[in-house]
């Protein structure tokens, strides 16, 4: 397997697809010795502010009243968009983060970009950006500084939502991702290394729905050979309307040490418009499918000395949870759902976001060495507050404890 890194995100490559892993290297770190007191108090996902009976809208007019279709040239663009772009500073103080030579935690600083949702103070950005953050500062084109909170965020689409305490703030138009062709132009503006500050790169559309994989969690972006760079991170990426049709999110830049260039991803505005719609409401993804189970891809090793078939292998089933009902139990090992085979977690990952709360699938698994058919009704996954609750008195979700390794593997919360 090739293997290349870049600033946010390790990328490597195996057949078509591009298999990505989240890395701190291209973090903008500041390193410092703190106090046993002082330290930053972390955010958590919470609830959105929005008045009761009421909801952020997110779904903005062209900017300027300009009319549909391209606005006349690029410069133009920049002008009409610019002032809803954000710069994103964080700082996370965490035992993660390392420690000096007196156990103190060290303070390590980063930068992103994101756009301003609504005139309310509502930004979108990148969960990377934001992840285990301490503290958000948020930086408008017009230089005002305005400290941020972490509405909440979702992982397997990278996105999180900000709220900053203003009003009469320019919101971005939110364009139509699905109408993007090949070819088509598209413009970036961002933060690129956390210092140039309000920049605009311009490329094409090199591919509307390529597949690529960070961390285990399969995506399908927007590829482009618009200029990305560290810091550029959940920045918008704009039609020649003026319009986010996506948000910016990696950069592959090396293979096997040769430089790589132009192949930058960005996750369409369509995907993610109820998704962020949902976290401004209520603070997390509420109609996100749910399985509840602890699990595992089988590897070479299980499969020999347990004779199990290829697939992800069930440690734990959450009694009150989709799984469960549905009759999956512990030592099953999932080989398909619905048409789509699963040897892997990140198949299973991929299979997950396919559908929401309430849809049925049909598992196949393998049960000593008898294949069976189960129907499942997904579950909602829950509140990610409870559940940070729950890890901090020791428990992973779906209340167990943690889990020794079978045969050398150590299970993955699969959800």
């Amino acid at each position: 397997m090739r293997k290349t890194h870049f600033a946010l995100i390790v990328f490597s490559c195996s057949g078509r697809n591009l298999t990505i892993e989240k890395s701190d290297a291209f973090f903008l770190l500041c390193c410092f010795l703190l106090g046993a007191a002082g330290a930053g108090v972390a955010w958590q996902l919470g609830p959105g502010d929005t008045a009761a009976g009421q909801t952020a809208a997110i779904t903005q007019p062209i900017l300027h009243g300009t009319a549909s279709g391209a606005v006349s040239n690029d410069a133009a663009v920049y002008a009409a968009a610019v002032n809803s772009v954000v710069s994103i500073n964080t700082i996370n103080t965490a035992y993660r983060a390392g420690v000096n030579i007196f156990g103190q935690p060290v303070q390590s600083a980063s930068s992103g970009s994101g756009f301003i949702l609504n005139s309310d103070g509502y930004i979108l950005t990148n969960y990377h950006v934001v992840q285990d953050a301490s503290a958000v500062e948020v930086t408008t084109y017009s230089g005002e500084v305005l400290q941020a909170r972490v509405v909440g965020g979702d992982a397997d689409y990278d996105i999180a939502v900000l709220k900053v305490d203003a009003s009469g703030l320019q919101s971005a138009a939110l364009g139509d991702s699905d109408t993007l062709n090949v070819g088509d132009r598209v413009l970036a503006i961002g933060n690129p290394l956390g210092e140039l500050t309000f920049s605009m790169s311009g490329g094409m559309v090199s591919s509307v729905n390529r597949a690529i994989n960070v961390s285990g969690t399969p995506f399908h972006m927007i590829q482009t050979d618009t200029s990305i760079n560290p810091g550029n991170s959940g920045g918008p990426l704009l039609n020649t309307a003026g319009e986010v049709v996506g948000i910016v999110s990696a950069k592959y830049s090396s293979s096997n040490g040769k430089a790589v260039e132009g192949i930058g991803f960005a996750i369409p505005i369509n995907d993610v418009r109820a998704i962020v719609q949902d976290i401004i409401d209520n603070g997390y993804v509420t109609n996100k499918a749910y399985l509840g189970v602890t699990a595992g891809t089988v590897n070479a090793q299980m499969a020999q000395q347990g004779g199990l078939a290829q697939g992800v292998y069930l440690y734990a089933v959450d009694p009150g949870g989709a799984a469960a009902a549905a009759g999956l139990q512990v030592g099953d090992v999932i080989t398909r759902i619905d048409g789509t085979e699963i040897r892997t977690m990140t198949d299973l990952s991929a299979a997950k976001k396919s559908y929401t709360a309430g849809d049925t699938a049909r598992f196949t698994v393998v049960r000593g060495g008898q294949s069976l058919q189960i129907t499942v009704t997904w579950g909602a996954e829950p509140d990610p507050a409870a559940s940070a609750s729950q890890n901090a008195q020791g428990q992973a979700p779906g209340g167990y404890g943690p889990y020794g390794g079978l045969f050398g593997l150590t299970p993955y919360y699969g959800g």
